[in-house]
């Protein structure tokens, strides 16, 4: 089994930042992939971020210039740096990480920007 517990999110103003943290516990093994989705209240999960163990990354249109997905393998942790906030950033935010065996998620962390 794997568990992956997210932290970091908070209630922020206009263009401060957060750092979100997942960490992932359990048996880690033949990992696709790893990222963040968001989910606002009467939206559409959607993705924010990924990255590949091979070290390549992707963003969202949105999240482009803005944030920064990262992974720390020692730790098992993944993390998003999001700078520039704004009120449209509001939502929660899951971790989600794909293996040959299965995909997994978090509970998720609240991140509500506003002044």
């Amino acid at each position: 089994q794997v568990t992956l517990v997210e932290s970091g999110g908070g209630l922020v103003q206009p263009g401060g930042s957060l750092r979100l943290s997942c960490a992932a516990s359990g048996i880690i093994s033949s990992i696709n992939n790893m990222g963040w989705y968001r989910q606002a209240p009467g939206h559409q999960r959607e993705l924010v971020a990924a990255t590949t163990t091979g070290g390549m990354t992707m963003y969202a249109d949105f999240a482009k210039g803005r944030f920064t997905i990262s992974s720390d393998s020692a730790k098992n942790t993944l993390y998003l740096q999001m700078n520039s906030l704004r009120p449209e950033d509001t939502a929660e935010y899951y971790c989600h990480v794909d293996m040959v065996r299965g995909d997994y998620w978090g509970q998720g962390t609240q991140v509500t920007v506003a002044s």
